[in-house]
């Protein structure tokens, strides 16, 4: 196990433990460039989307994490007191997409009265940090008036919390949006970005666009499924593990981290995991927690630290001697050799976890919950090392094989390659 519960046992009485208030949170505009205030100091966001082990935030040098509603609200905030974390709390807006009526002027007025209640509720507690109105109210939307709305919730919010500051988080950034922002949304204080591949680009889209107050990115990760290589039979190529932490770094490095004027921190995603195109596509944690290379690697942007133990690195993953863009088609019930070339920083001995999955038909967009398909088993030998064999399946389709290898320490490399059975 790593260091991080015995260093957050002795962190646990903080200072915002014993604060019951709110801690006042502000953007101040000084010297030309921006900067979040709290409590009177300055505060950088080094921030986490999704609450799920916020211990591990706290001890690998993080300092808030990011939720998308107020559910489970009351554990998330407990928890982040208890390990003196803040929280960007996201307050639920209902999306075009998903058949609201923002012309339904009775709709709009109920949805600002609970979410009014919702603030009401929580803005008092000191690790509020600011309010997240809606998430992607942009995507595949085609009413301005959504605008409108958000607009009245900002200015309710600081109607009624002096304290904190308001966002609205878009999926991506483009003109037309931050021209809407501009012109309906003044009470919005900052704008909150979710990209991808993109974050390397963001401070010059920000400014290409004319949005001249400060920013979060809300949501930066692995490169997008909508982003990645495609297979003939239209199945996104993941990266593994390895190649996701080194675009973590470098995309991080090239942008945000020197963006000194506009840019108020980010919130990495996903602190935790989800099935989203595959099981491992944006959590940086297994379903298991064992932690994947990316976080080292915000161990290291957070802190200026690598951990004393590192995450096993995947070099290459083949199967019958391709690469996942290399389009593998296999003969069914035919045997195939797979090869995972994995090594450990600290020479750890490895096992191997492999799995074989249905390629998903549950896709949805924007993040909605997906459901994972059920492994299919008999095909790979037990206790299969980092080379084994694949017994193709029987019936024609899509598939992915997966591969797991863990140091013993809590950590693990992740990989996995589409293929179809012809």
């Amino acid at each position: 196990m790593k260091a991080y519960l015995t260093l957050t046992l002795l962190s646990l009485t903080t200072a915002a433990q014993a604060q019951t208030k709110p801690i006042k949170v502000e953007v101040k505009q000084a010297n030309g460039r921006y900067e979040l205030l709290r409590g009177g100091q300055p505060y950088f966001i080094k921030g986490a989307g999704g609450g799920q082990f916020p211990e591990r935030v706290k001890a690998y040098s993080g300092n808030s994490i990011r939720t998308w509603s107020t559910n489970g609200a009351d554990k998330v905030l407990a928890e982040a007191n208890k390990n003196g974390l803040t929280v960007m709390m996201g307050l639920d807006v209902a999306r075009e997409r998903h058949g609201f009526n923002y012309d339904d002027p009775q709709a709009v007025a109920k949805q600002l009265q609970k979410v009014r209640a919702e603030v009401l509720k929580y803005k008092d507690n000191p690790a509020v940090l600011f309010w997240g109105i809606g998430n992607e109210l942009n995507l595949e939307y085609k009413n301005p008036k959504v605008w409108d709305a958000v607009q009245q919730i900002a200015q309710m919010i600081h109607e009624v919390d002096p304290n904190h500051p308001t966002s609205t988080v878009l999926a991506g950034l483009n003109q037309k949006e931050v021209d809407y922002i501009k012109a309906k949304c003044p009470a919005v204080d900052i704008l909150s970005i979710n990209t991808y591949a993109g974050l390397a680009a963001i401070p010059q889209q920000v400014r290409a666009t004319g949005w001249t107050g400060p920013y979060v990115v809300a949501e930066w990760g692995p490169t997008g499924h909508w982003e990645s290589p495609v297979t003939p039979w239209k199945a996104s190529v993941e990266e593994t593990s390895s190649q996701k932490a080194a675009v973590y770094k470098s995309r991080y490095e090239a942008s945000v981290a020197k963006d000194k004027t506009q840019c108020l921190g980010t919130y990495v995603f996903l602190w935790g995991q989800k099935q989203e195109r595959t099981p491992t596509w944006y959590g940086i944690f297994t379903e298991d927690g064992k932690e994947s290379e990316v976080v080292d690697v915000m161990q290291y942007l957070w802190s200026g630290k690598w951990p004393q133990n590192r995450a096993p690195h995947l070099a290459a993953f083949r199967l019958n001697g391709k690469l996942a863009t290399d389009s593998v088609y296999l003969e069914p019930n035919r045997p195939y050799t797979a090869l995972a070339t994995v090594t450990d920083p600290d020479k750890d001995p490895l096992t191997y976890r492999w799995e074989l999955l249905p390629e998903s038909t549950d896709l949805k967009s924007g993040g909605d919950r997906e459901s994972r398909p059920a492994p299919i088993k008999g095909l790979i030998p037990a206790n299969a090392k980092g080379q084994t064999t694949l017994k193709a399946p029987a019936t024609e389709g899509a598939y992915r094989l997966f591969v797991y290898a863990y140091d013993g320490h809590d950590n693990v490399a992740t990989a996995n390659i589409p293929f179809y059975v012809k």
